[in-house]
């Protein structure tokens, strides 16, 4: 055994309990949010269950009109693109959807990406490394793919805390103000549900004249006019320079994406190395996701579907005393505090219920203060909701994870949750 596998062998031992193991599912297109989970129950190669955890929150990876657009590309132009952007690799269909995502935005120019990840770790190592001196001000709670984009960019990163804008205010104070700043947020926080306070944050960026990059791939499809985020929700779309968001989640497909100013997004197109050395999405992804877009700029359906389960499942939990992190989103973070006890409700839930929610442990929240990351969707129907919150509560009184209280308020939760 050479010493690299001796070492991460002990590695992976010790880390026990905490170690991930991932659940083959298999979605069924027409009946999402049932799929098949295979080997849930001993004696069962495959059981059918119910997912609560899914980011496919809108059902757009089986609504007709994507499936459709897939099916067409796939026959006109066969599975794969053939080749980076640059080499062989750009289709019209990447073309058009550009266009679509730069639209959806109010930008000038939007540019694809392999994943949401690849985007904000090429568009943010070029924008806050490719120049001289700029000071990158990042919210403590964001995503892991800016944490690396801001390292891999070489600048220098101020953390200022969750939500916090005096500190943010305090920070930028205490810089040189002709030095070049980039503040990075996300719109909507994954693993809590809470939103940032956008309008403030865009006050003071105007005030030290600072660029603003805002992740909106938890929001993208679901809030704003057509889909196009919390900042247009607000009305501040056009108050921040470059918006990030992902194919993958509301739109119901997969790839990642920046849209802002041309000289900025043309800047990411010839310098960043995730975009330039890799294969293209596959032209029938493109079609799928331009798809989505388009229908969700002109629907609200899916969009107050969504929104009116959760507000229900919320209630639910409310009456049954059992505490949520995120009140003004469509996420719902149960907060459990434990890692053994949260991980044995989700087991309870899946084994006993059918209903499958994951368990979120560090490093995705900080030691002690795991939660069940619940997602509710816009196909879930009001039965399947009241369904599940009866299972919940049954699990939480079982385990008794935390004492039957009222829910605590939202500041007071985000305090046990948390990021690098």
């Amino acid at each position: 055994m050479s010493q690299h596998t001796e070492f991460f062998a002990r590695v992976l031992a010790e880390l026990g309990n905490g170690r991930r193991d991932f659940m083959e599912i298999g979605r069924r297109a027409g009946r999402f949010p049932r799929a098949f989970a295979r080997a849930v129950r001993p004696g069962r190669t495959m059981t059918e269950i119910n997912v609560w955890c899914s980011n496919d929150y809108l059902g757009m990876g089986q609504h007709p009109v994507v499936v459709e657009a897939m099916k067409r590309a796939i026959d006109e132009f066969g599975a794969g693109s053939g080749g980076s952007r640059n080499i062989g690799g750009t289709h019209h269909l990447h073309v058009l959807l550009e266009k679509e995502l730069a639209a959806l935005h109010g930008k000038e120019a939007a540019l694809l990406f392999s994943s949401g990840y690849a985007a904000n770790d090429g568009a943010l190592t070029v924008l806050a490394g490719r120049m001289d001196d700029c000071l990158v001000l990042s919210d403590e709670l964001n995503h892991a793919s800016i944490i690396d984009g801001i390292r891999h960019s070489g600048s220098e990163k101020l953390i200022f805390r969750h939500n916090d804008t005096a500190h943010l205010e305090e920070l930028l104070a205490a810089s040189d103000p002709d030095r070049p700043k980039l503040i990075v947020v996300e719109s909507l926080y994954s693993m809590t549900g809470d939103t940032a306070p956008l309008a403030e944050i865009a006050a003071i960026s105007r005030r030290h004249r600072a660029t603003t990059y805002l992740d909106e791939v938890h929001a993208v499809g679901i809030y704003g006019p057509q889909g196009a985020g919390v900042a247009a929700r607000d009305g501040l779309g056009g108050d921040f320079t470059l918006v990030m968001g992902t194919l993958g989640n509301g739109f119901g497909t997969a790839g990642g994406y920046i849209a802002g100013p041309a000289p900025l997004v043309d800047a990411v197109k010839n310098f960043s190395r995730p975009f330039i050395f890799t294969t293209s999405l596959p032209p029938a992804v493109a079609a799928g996701a331009l798809a989505a877009v388009r229908h969700l700029r002109g629907s609200d359906r899916e969009r107050t579907r969504l929104h009116a389960n959760a507000r229900i499942l919320k209630r639910l939990l409310t009456e049954r005393g059992i505490p949520y992190a995120s009140a003004d989103s469509h996420i719902v973070s149960v907060v459990v505090g434990d890692d053994a006890t949260c991980k044995e409700a989700a087991d309870r839930l899946l084994h006993r219920h059918g209903s499958y929610v994951q368990a979120i442990n560090a490093p995705s929240v900080r030691t002690g203060a795991e939660v069940l990351r619940i997602a509710p969707s816009a196909v879930h129907t009001e039965a399947d909701v009241a369904e599940f919150a009866a299972a919940l509560s049954t699990v939480w009184d079982e385990l008794d994870a935390v004492p039957a209280v009222s829910p605590p308020n939202r500041e007071a939760v985000q305090g046990r949750l948390g990021g690098s």
